[in-house]
């Protein structure tokens, strides 16, 4: 029986070892002498994908690099020399192809060049650290075991880190085109082996006579969206020795309900293909009336259509597939008058940017398509909309756009210049790029084809803070140069289909994506190129709200803080890296001096002596290592609250968009953050959760003035605000409610003042609670909690509130599918019942079942009018759509007689084993939660769902902490 057609990924089975290890050759090791494990072998179980420091620490050769200062302890590339981390794999395969079927052995990225043994011949892979290789290997694959052997060989030119490291090391790095971030940055250690190895896709490939290569998928949208047109061309290679006679057929298909698939469109072409040749061939353009257009998060659904090509050969069938997720949607931008700052639109509607800067998901590139689900997941629970792969790392993988495309993230990616590294760093180095400009083209132009079917694919940018050299830079934008259609409708003027099929924009390499030159041009920062992006340090709430915070119209990096939990501390670091800062004085503040371990792991103090009081200290002087990250927990969650909210404020009237720098770090980090590299979020996650909201109420720090944010396309009218101040004693010394308000799509609108602190004695530090609810039946829009302290005060009395005990009751049921638990909980503050004169009582929550991670096409329930009118329980329609097992509702409840708020309340996930070691992290992680770091009122309630998988053979056990909850509560 023959191979089936199609890919098989080779991602399991591996063996390496260090060159100088080996002694035979490589056609030995697949012919006559192949390696196996054992306690003489120098062979080891690999890590592929993944890097040399990968496999040598799953090995246990080396401690993880990423630990305390470890990574000071392993050898560094320019000490050893190079071949002390070239490398060698090896693994076996099984293939039984028939007589007319060929097969490619494919490496979706080596770093930096490789040779590879093939039952004992021998193929190379060229140089280039972005580029695919693909070898087709079917005159000397057999039947049955086939054995393979790779040796990779480490980048040209790995460079040296000076004593005082700097960005990029001595800049080496960047005469090859590879990742830079590997001699080190600011926020980065230098990775050892500059990530040589096996580091993306292996797979073997079978296919009939007649091979898809590179399809290219474009949408073209008319009449307010109405109609649209799909173009797609692709290359057909013909590796037979006779003429081809084809059927090529080209399906597209969207998913309804039940997992059943509705047929769109199905065209089939009939061509010849002259043997041993490859054509173009362009499909006439399919015609949808109506489609469901993707959109951004935030903006509407992602929906996607499944475009399937297929080649049949006559005499022999189908000879080749290939498959893709697709939206139709509609990308422009272009450079705002009022702001200066590049405005996007998406299908037509001006979207506001809101994102993040992007590194890539681990430093020893241990690539997972279920890593790359939670990092693109939890940048869309943030409510963000754009992540900015930044151009000293990574061209980021097909898995990594694919969950950008499912959650609505737009793409920003560069190229791989950096200022730093080429040509405006200190000292300047490579100011002509890297050595090879026809490689960095090569790597380029492959890259563009690898994922410019993506919708969430926005733009291209040459460089960070660079543009490329003046013959890369020519060479992109004439390679990128928009199709004529796509041109004129940035300029505002479309072009008909008919206008379209002289040269069909699929036909393109891109032409459908705006290129940027540099980070800093057209339209970013001061468009001009000069260095005014930033800043990166701790800043006073308010300041993000002044008008001479930032001058420019789209920022790509205003960075901050980034401290995480006190438990990845503890599982990061060996006791000596427990120490907190030092604070000391200087002249009327203090400044803080972290411990070792902390500075090796580019700790960011969240103090600015002269400028920004150190916000730590504003709760007071922390006892320990938990108290230390419980108070930066509430600063991350201020700073980055206000840092968007400040933007969202001026939002078209000032600015156009902002990225922050940085939303996560490919190792143990201590600076910008909003998750670590163990997937636990901080408190800034939330505060950016918060604060990103479509529809948002906030508090301007800078005027005290509530504004409502609406970045939809829809009207908000019949609509109102509560606003009620909560004291430390647990009154309610300021309430008011703004009836009757409406909002235009698009806009941020200033209400009213909140004027408690005008008010007669107001207290020193209170808590503020704003809701945006519909007026027809109480539903909240949006809720934002604060606490605040008069001008010139502090958090200091927060302190003996700690001692306050304020009483809970939390409801719970867990849904279990498989190894994924997904569970619901209703907190309530039950120490007083509302006022009679508040609405709080009278609000409630709409829940969002999207919000979880299992597949929603299978759990969201559908509308149910009978149920509405019955009143069915929200427990028990999940219930009833969900069909999983529940261990039931439960009932956990915390005593205090106290009145006043439940403050930072927070849920963590633990597993419960019977051989816990003492100080071991019990943490499961990742855990999406709907909220967390919430504080409620009393009377108040708030259902929050989480979602997590559990490791077989642990039962996981749900606690709950906050600011006046000492311990851990277990509520489930």
């Amino acid at each position: 029986m023959a191979a089936a057609i199609g890919k098989t990924k080779l991602h399991s089975g591996w063996l390496g070892t260090r060159d100088r290890d080996v002694t035979v050759t490589g056609v030995q090791l697949t012919t006559t002498h192949p390696p196996s494990l054992g306690p003489t072998s120098p062979w080891v179980e690999a890590v592929v994908p993944g890097t040399v420091l990968a496999t040598l620490v799953k090995s246990k050769e080396l401690l993880d690099p990423f630990y305390g200062l470890v990574n000071e302890s392993i050898i560094d590339i320019a000490d050893s020399g190079r071949q002390w981390y070239t490398f060698w794999y090896f693994t076996t395969f099984q293939c039984k192809l028939s007589g007319t079927q060929h097969l490619d052995l494919n490496f979706r990225g080596i770093n930096y060049y490789a040779e590879v043994y093939l039952n004992g011949h021998k193929k190379d892979l060229p140089r280039g650290m972005f580029r695919r290789h693909s070898l087709d290997v079917t005159d000397i694959v057999r039947n049955g075991e086939n054995l393979l052997a790779v040796v990779v060989y480490p980048p040209d030119h790995p460079g040296s880190i000076p004593p005082e490291g700097g960005q990029g090391g001595d800049h080496e790095i960047g005469k090859d085109v590879a990742t830079q971030y590997v001699e080190g940055w600011d926020w980065m250690c230098p990775i050892r082996d500059r990530n040589t190895g096996i580091w993306d896709e292996v797979s073997i490939y079978v296919t009939g006579p007649v091979k898809i290569i590179d399809p290219h998928l474009v949408s073209t949208l008319y009449d307010n969206y109405k109609r649209a047109y799909l173009h797609a061309t692709t290359e057909l290679e013909n590796r037979s020795t006779s003429v081809a006679e084809c059927s090529l057929n080209i399906q597209v298909t969207t998913e309804l309900e039940g997992n059943i698939c509705l047929v769109e469109h199905l065209q089939t072409q009939h061509l010849s293909i002259p043997a041993g040749s490859r054509v173009q061939y362009t499909f006439p353009e399919l015609f949808f009336y109506k489609p469901n257009l993707w959109w951004p998060n935030g903006m509407g659904k992602q929906s996607l259509y499944n475009v399937v090509i297929t080649v049949d050969v006559k005499g022999y069938g189908e000879s080749d597939m290939y498959s893709q997720l697709f939206g139709f949607r509609k990308i422009e931008s272009h450079i705002d008058n009022a702001t200066g700052g590049r405005l996007f639109k998406v299908n037509g509607q001006p979207i506001f940017i809101r994102g993040g800067n992007w590194i890539l998901s681990d430093g020893l590139l241990r690539l997972s398509e279920k890593r790359y689900k939670t990092d693109v997941k939890f940048h869309a629970d943030m409510n963000f909309n754009m992540i900015r792969c930044w151009g000293g790392g990574l061209a980021e993988r097909p898995e990594f756009y694919h969950y950008c495309d499912i959650y609505g993230l737009l793409v920003w990616q560069e190229f791989w210049i950096t200022g730093d590294v080429d040509g405006r760093g200190v000292p300047v180095s490579n100011p002509n790029g890297p050595l090879d400009h026809d490689l960095f083209m090569l790597c380029a132009r492959d890259t563009v084809k690898l994922l410019r079917n993506h919708p969430s694919l926005a733009l291209w940018v040459g460089g960070n803070e660079q543009v490329p050299p003046v013959d890369i830079n020519k060479a992109l934008k004439q390679d990128l140069r928009l199709h004529p259609h796509f041109e004129k409708s940035i300029n505002g003027s479309g072009t008909s289909v008919e206008n379209l099929k002289s040269v069909d924009p699929s036909q393109y390499l891109d032409g459908t994506r705006i290129y940027i030159q540099g980070s800093m041009w057209d339209g970013f920062a001061n468009g001009k190129g000069d260095f005014s992006d930033g800043p990166y340090e701790i800043q006073n709430p308010e300041d993000f709200f002044e008008d001479d915070f930032y001058k420019y119209g789209f920022n790509p990096e205003v960075g901050s803080v980034g401290m995480p939990v006190a438990a990845t501390i503890r599982a990061t670091m060996p006791p000596e890296g427990w120490q907190i800062p030092l604070f000391k004085k200087a002249s009327n503040d203090y400044e803080e001096a972290p411990n070792p371990i902390w500075e090796y792991h580019k700790y960011i103090p969240y103090s600015k002596p002269g400028k920004v009081r150190d916000q730590i200290l504003l709760y007071g002087f922390p006892k320990d290592l938990d108290d230390f990250c419980l108070q930066a927990q509430l600063v991350n969650y201020i700073q980055y609250r206000a840092l968007l909210e400040g933007w969202t404020s001026r939002m078209w009237s000032k600015y156009t968009g902002v990225l922050i720098w940085k939303t996560q770090n490919p190792w143990t980090g201590l600076r910008g953050q909003f998750y670590d590299h163990l997937l636990d979020q901080t408190a800034g996650f939330y505060g950016c959760r918060c604060a990103a909201e479509p529809i948002h109420v906030q508090l301007n720090l800078g005027t005290y003035f509530i504004e409502v944010v609406n970045t939809t396309s829809e009207e908000l009218s019949d609509v109102a605000i509560e606003a009620s101040v909560w004291d430390l004693d647990g009154t309610c010394p300021y309430y008011k409610v703004h009836e009757n308000l409406s909002m235009l799509p698009k806009r941020t609108v200033p209400i009213a003042e909140m004027k408690y602190p005008k008010s007669r004695n107001p207290k020193p530090v209170y808590f503020l609670l704003l809701k945006l609810y519909h007026k027809s039946n109480f539903r909240i829009i949006s809720r934002n909690f604060y606490w605040l302290h008069l001008s010139g005060g502090d958090y200091k009395l927060l302190e003996p509130y700690r001692k306050k005990r304020v009483p809970l009751k939390i409801l719970s049921e867990v849904f279990i599918k498989g190894a994924t638990y997904e569970m619901h909980m209703n907190v309530k503050n039950t120490s007083a019942k509302p006022q009679p004169k508040t609405l709080t009582y009278q609000n409630h929550f709409t829940p969002k079942l999207g919000d979880g991670d299992f597949d929603i096409h299978s759990v969201e329930p559908k509308p149910d009018v009978a149920e509405e009118k019955q009143g069915v329980g929200f427990l028990q329609k999940i219930y009833r759509h969900f069909t999983k097992e529940t261990d039931g509702l439960r009932v956990a409840e915390i005593n205090g007689s106290d009145v006043g708020v439940a403050f930072f309340l927070h849920f963590s996930v633990h597993a419960v084993k019977k051989d816990h070691k003492e100080g071991e992290d019990t943490r499961i992680l990742p855990v999406h939660y709907t909220d967390n770091y919430f504080s409620l009122v009393p009377g108040e309630s708030m259902p929050v769902k989480i979602t997590f998988e559990v490791p077989p053979g642990v039962t996981p056990r749900v606690s709950l902490q906050g600011w006046n909850y000492h311990g851990a509560h277990r509520v489930h």
